[in-house]
């Protein structure tokens, strides 16, 4: 990570947080309210259909302390994974990085960015081609998650700003992610993703022999490299 922050190449950390229930449900914790005005909600937490659930994935820059997550309402798969890292290039990255060739992403070994995941890798391939950047993916090993930079530095954030708060539509919650700050300067910008993805993609051996990955010599099944095909 050193390595990369010297050659002023960027290195992320990446990760879905906790799916969250959208609508007028009890969120823990206390917020200050006028005395005798405490906000109404429901008793259960049954899901309402009209409003669903959100799926945040995060993109967070480790050497500059700033993230991007992708409110997703859809399903958590490997594209979306992919895809959220595009639009965290696409707002953030590519003007703080505009002579990067590379780019590091630490991830959890499961999930939609699973290190057994043939899609993941095969939309990272098409991620890698279309911004002409060298992945460099590493894995946390089984039962290391905790280490994941994204979960202290920014989902606890975002996690202590809301408390308390209802997430009644699906842009307070865009506005409450991206008003969370820390005193050490944490910034993160959120949006929105109505796509749609799809589940139960199956990806042939065909398919995955013909990506640009090489699998590094300590540990290749958590740590490899996808090069651009053009």
């Amino acid at each position: 990570m050193r390595r990369f922050h010297r050659r002023g190449q960027p290195a992320i950390s990446v990760d879905t947080k906790k799916k969250e229930l959208v609508g007028d449900f009890k969120n823990g914790g206390r917020e200050w309210r006028p005395a005798g005005e405490p906000e109404d909600v429901r008793v259960h937490d049954f899901l309402d259909k009209k409003l669903g659930k959100v799926i945040p994935y995060g993109v967070y820059d480790i050497v500059n302390n700033q993230g991007w997550v992708n409110v997703g309402i859809d399903h958590d798969t490997a594209q979306f994974a992919a895809h959220s890292i595009r639009t965290w290039w696409q707002e953030m990255g590519q003007s703080r990085f505009p002579r990067a060739t590379e780019l590091l992403i630490t991830a959890d070994g499961g999930g939609s960015n699973s290190s057994r995941s043939r899609l993941w890798k095969t939309s990272l391939q098409s991620l890698a081609d279309e911004l002409a950047l060298k992945l460099i993916v590493c894995h946390f090993p089984p039962g290391t998650s905790k280490w994941n930079k994204i979960e202290h530095r920014m989902f606890s954030f975002i996690t202590q700003n809301w408390r308390g708060k209802p997430l009644v539509s699906h842009q307070a919650i865009v506005n409450l992610i991206a008003s969370t700050t820390t005193r050490a300067g944490l910034v993160v910008k959120a949006a929105l993703d109505t796509n749609h993805y799809e589940t139960k993609i199956k990806v042939s051996d065909a398919e995955l022999a013909s990506l640009q990955l090489t699998r590094h010599d300590f540990h290749g099944e958590w740590n490899y490299t996808i090069s651009p095909r053009s």
